[in-house]
């Protein structure tokens, strides 16, 4: 990376030794490379002809947003005050009249002074005269006012004299002219000087020389310039400690390749932008996960999704047991650029800080020097950790200065306050500068209030400024209008751009137009690139085909990933297989994704593991609920229907009967036959027998032979031979076998007492 350096600068004292004093033709020791040392000339006053190096830049690396000094002015005064604090009270006329009577110090300083206000033609003289009588600050500072005059080869010369004198300083400024000119062991040579002075600039400048070589004795430097305010080099070693921790806490070590300004996926902006439930996002660890819709209960209607969650059937192909092919739906995505937290001052506290601690207190001490980037990067450390309140404040921080990340982030936390108004502020804010982030989360604000003409504008809008998920969300929006084609097209777009959802849900439409042979190959650049979702849909695909040895390994890809729904069908191809112990840990996973008919599986494996209950005792106390009985009560909860039966039935062994009534409540008005049948009963034994048999005659409509056994039993009690008849056929017809054999013995006595 180019270094490059300003007019800015800095207090340097010092005389440099007498064989130097009065003339630029003194000795000057050789560079280390052998570069021989540019001797001062005439000076060459006003705006001639340039021969140079040109003006002075700024000493900022590409992609700071401060400007930190980089050549050094001396703005000492005599007596030991600076320029600055003494300049209103008169200083300058007291520095011409030492100066007129000889003062070295006065015309050094007024040289300085007058070089600071911008009168170089008046400082020139001065600063000569000093450098004449041996003043080593008057030399540097004249060899700034050359470099800006654009005559960079004179000025490196009196910044050499400086230097050979002991000026940090003027070794800082010689060290980036050589670095300029490429000339990396000159350059290193006098940064390392000025640096081991204590001067921060020299430091600095040293340690972006040995990174841009990947020397490890960059961060040694960075440290020492931060420590003595340097806020880039602040921000830079906090950059290094975070992509240090990142790596401790990756598994295997690696490193993202980019700044940590991920994005953030969110459900709630989906549903609030499609109107219905977001199709299912991959689970991921690190900077920003997005979360993922729950379950459905038991798979097995193999109908794919399209974008707007809509069912679409036709596939055919997928069999009973295979879960729905879904798209991965997200709506507008934050930044979220770091994840660290607090750093140290001094090496003893450092040993007692974590990288992710030490990165965030360098980005704090970066901040509050006004370094917008830092502040930043700390708001998302304080957001990550829960402390919203001080993360809005350094967003806001950042975001006055015009940092059009810090403005959508802040956005993004007012949002999720509920100050919507506010956060639209600042979308529109950063939006206008250009973030795509931003306008796509605009995009989503309007189309949830009912705007798609204004939210389109927006998504558009985040498509020019670069964003591919502008053109993933046109994608999602075309699709919850039907606009089929469109839709196709914009996922087409930003999935020839890399955009692993948008593949995903390309192929999700191709397929639902039935173009399997199509849909196949997104499905597997998706799943390539990491969307467990097209992994997940690669399962169903090979389950359609009777392929469920190859459909199995990309259920487990998807799995390990986090997708509930395919954690699911690894287990439940485990338990076929007899693996009760594989088939356990991802049921586990998948239940704790939120599948409630995971937590249902979960529980019963676990019930078959426990040994029978022995006849309850009189007065013996209810004993403590196992973990089987609650994943039953967690998948009841999420409106399992056979999880609520038995929880049902476990609460009736407990003598708990209203509990059970109101389970076997739930599942039977959900359409469970078995929870109306067990409801009927209940009813039965506390005397409502005509309730029950409302219970009951539902529950064998349904296909219930034991609840229509019942009903026959009933009807024979109450004379009415006929309906008993009626009803012992279908317990015949219903089955099972011992139902079917006792309905046709009572449907024999019934006949011969109705035709007797």
């Amino acid at each position: 990376m180019e270094y490059m350096g300003d007019r800015a600068t800095l207090l340097e004292t010092g005389r440099f030794v007498q064989r130097h004093a009065g003339s630029a033709a003194g000795s000057v020791p050789p560079v280390p490379d052998g570069t021989a040392a540019a001797a001062p000339t005439a000076a060459r006053r006003g705006s001639g002809n340039r021969t140079g190096g040109g003006t002075g830049t700024t000493d900022a690396t590409v992609g700071t947003d401060t400007t930190e000094p980089a050549e050094s002015i001396d703005t000492s005064a005599p007596g030991g005050g600076t320029t600055d604090t003494v300049e209103t009270a008169g200083a300058e006329e007291r520095y011409r009249r030492a100066a007129a009577g000889g003062d070295t110090a006065a015309m050094s300083a007024l040289g300085a002074l007058l070089l600071r206000r911008g009168d170089p033609d008046g400082a020139e003289p001065h600063l000569r005269g000093a450098t004449a009588a041996g003043d080593r600050a008057a030399a540097n500072n004249l060899g700034v006012l050359l470099h800006q005059r654009g005559y960079a080869e004179e000025a490196a010369g009196w910044w050499r004299i400086a230097a050979v004198a002991g000026s940090a300083a003027a070794a800082h400024a010689l060290g980036r002219h050589f670095r300029e000119r490429g000339d990396e062991p000159a350059a290193e040579y006098w940064l390392r000087q000025s640096a081991e002075q204590g001067h921060a600039l020299g430091a600095y400048a040293l340690a972006e020389l040995l990174e841009h070589r990947s020397d490890v004795g960059a961060e040694r430097w960075l440290r020492a310039a931060a420590e003595q305010g340097h806020r880039e080099a602040a921000f830079r070693l906090a950059r290094m400690l975070e992509l240090r921790a990142a790596d401790e806490e990756r598994p295997g070590g690696h490193r993202d390749t980019g700044p940590h300004s991920g994005t953030r996926l969110r459900i709630g902006d989906y549903s609030a932008v499609h109107g219905g439930p977001a199709p299912s996002a991959p689970g991921r660890g690190g900077t920003a996960p997005g979360r993922r819709t729950a379950g459905t209960g038991a798979p097995g209607n193999g109908v794919p999704r399209n974008g707007s969650g809509n069912g679409v059937s036709g596939t055919g192909s997928h069999r009973t047991g295979a879960p729905a092919v879904r798209p991965h739906g997200t709506g507008p995505q934050r930044t979220a650029p770091g994840a660290a937290a607090a750093a140290a001052t001094d090496s003893a506290t450092r040993l007692r800080l974590s990288t992710l601690d030490e990165a965030a207190q360098w980005y704090r001490q970066a901040a509050a020097r006004g370094h917008r980037r830092a502040a930043l990067h700390l708001g998302a450390i304080l957001e990550k950790r829960g402390d919203l309140k001080e993360a809005g404040r350094w967003y806001l921080t950042a975001a006055k200065d015009g940092e059009t990340r810090a403005a959508c982030a802040l956005a993004f936390l007012l949002r999720d306050a509920g100050d919507e108004e506010s956060a639209a502020v600042w979308w529109l804010r950063a939006a206008q500068d250009g973030d795509g982030n931003a306008a796509n989360a605009l995009g989503a604000l309007h189309a949830a209030r009912g705007e798609p003409q204004t939210a389109e504008r927006w998504y558009r809008a985040a498509l020019t400024a670069g964003d591919v998920n502008g053109a993933y969300n046109l994608g999602l929006l075309c699709a919850t209008q039907d606009r089929v084609q469109q839709a196709e097209q914009w996922y087409r777009q930003a999935a020839y751009a890399g955009h692993r959802e948008a593949a995903n849900a390309l192929a999700v439409l191709l397929l639902q137009a039935g173009d399997a042979t199509g849909a196949e190959p997104w499905f597997s650049k998706a799943a390539e690139a990491g969307s467990v979702d097209a992994a997940f849909n690669l399962g169903i695909l090979h389950v359609g085909r009777d392929d469920d040895r190859t459909a199995l390994l990309w259920y487990e890809r998807a799995a390990a990933g986090g997708h509930t729904e395919a954690a699911l069908q690894v287990g439940i191809a485990r338990l076929r297989d007899g693996d009760e112990h594989g088939a356990e840990r991802h049921l586990r996973c998948a239940a704790g994704g939120g599948s409630p008919e995971a937590a249902f599986r979960l529980a019963t494996l676990l019930d078959s593991r426990q040994p029978p209950p022995g006849p309850p005792v009189l007065g013996e106390p209810m004993g403590e609920k196992t973990e089987c009985e609650e994943w039953y009560e967690r998948a009841a909860e999420q409106g399992h229907r056979r999880a609520q039966v038995r929880v049902g039935m476990l609460s009736a062994a407990r003598g708990d009967m209203a509990g059970a009534a109101r389970w076997y409540r739930e599942a039977a008005e959900a359409g469970s036959r078995n929870g109306a049948f067990n409801l009927g009963l209940l009813l039965a034994r506390e005397g409502s027998e005509r309730e029950a048999s409302l219970w009951w005659s539902r529950a064998a409509r349904a296909g219930h032979g034991r609840a229509a056994l019942r009903l026959a039993l009933l009807a024979a009690r109450r004379g009415e031979l006929a309906e008993g008849e009626h009803w012992c056929a279908r317990a015949v017809e219903l089955g099972p076998a011992e139902v079917a054999e006792r309905a046709a013995r009572l449907r024999e006595a019934l006949h011969q007492e109705l035709t007797a």
